[in-house]
This record gives structure tokens, C-alpha cells and sequence, in this order.
């Protein structure tokens, strides 16, 4: 790996993007409607490490979310 491939790792682990925008638009990703200019800024501006990290906590909340509604549809006889 070269010099500049480090320091563009670097420079992409210390952008100021806050959490809750990367959740944003982690969510937004999940639905698959993004605009481009909003995925330009959010490519620029995000911290790689909160998007894995938004992505894993996304995939958590939507595999509970899943589980309870099929539970709860379960529970109420309509699918005898």
C-alpha cells in the first residue's frame, strides 16, 4: 500500500459527518431512494466507520422489527 492510499484512509476515517446524519442515510439506503447529489455529500462528508457501524445496528433493528411482526401475526390466529 502506498503513502497515498494510507493517507486517504486517514483522511476518510477523520471526516466530521455526525452519526445521526450516517443513520440517515443508512435508512435511506435501506429503502433504496437516494438522490445522487445527497449520495455526493454523504460520500464526502460520512465517517466509513460509522457507516458500517449505522449499517450493523440497521440490519439488527430491521431483523427484530421482522421477528416481532411475525410473532405478533402468529399470536392473533390469522395465520392458522
Amino acid at each position: 500500500m502506498s503513502d497515498d492510499d494510507d493517507s486517504g484512509l486517514k483522511g476518510a476515517v477523520q471526516r466530521k459527518g455526525s452519526f445521526l446524519q450516517t443513520m440517515k442515510a443508512v435508512a435511506w439506503s435501506f429503502f433504496g431512494v437516494r438522490k445522487s447529489g445527497e449520495f455526493e455529500k454523504d460520500v464526502s462528508q460520512l465517517n466509513p466507520v460509522h457507516l458500517v457501524i449505522a449499517g450493523v445496528i440497521g440490519a439488527i433493528v430491521f431483523i427484530v422489527a421482522l421477528l416481532l411482526l411475525v410473532n405478533w401475526v402468529l399470536s392473533s390466529g390469522v395465520a392458522k
